[in-house]
């Protein structure tokens, strides 16, 4: 996806959570915020390494929310939700978490 797309997309998401409308989440969202924000420090190694730091669905919500957060980018939870399905679909592929 091309940073002009996911900006595109970004800004149209902002601007009807803006106007109180409704935002429809793409299924590819949580792709698109770590491909935008994360990516470009948090490559393949960080996910496969030894000693990772997310080892079970917990773990990895903990380390997306945490790391937004240092990153100052200000996700809602449903923004944080969507990247850890995104992580674990792509790279860990823990059991789905229990309500």
């Amino acid at each position: 996806m091309t940073r002009t797309l996911a900006l595109a997309l970004m800004l149209t998401s902002s601007l009807a959570s803006a106007a109180g409308a409704p935002v429809v989440r793409d299924p590819g969202r949580g792709e698109l915020l770590y491909a935008t924000h994360c990516d470009a420090c948090h490559n393949v190694q960080v996910h496969w390494r030894d000693k990772k730091a997310a080892t079970d669905w917990k773990s990895l919500a903990f380390e997306v929310r945490r790391w937004q957060g240092v990153a100052g980018l200000g996700w809602s939870d449903a923004d944080v939700a969507e990247v850890v399905r995104y992580l674990n679909a792509r790279h860990y592929h823990f059991a789905p978490r229990t309500p």
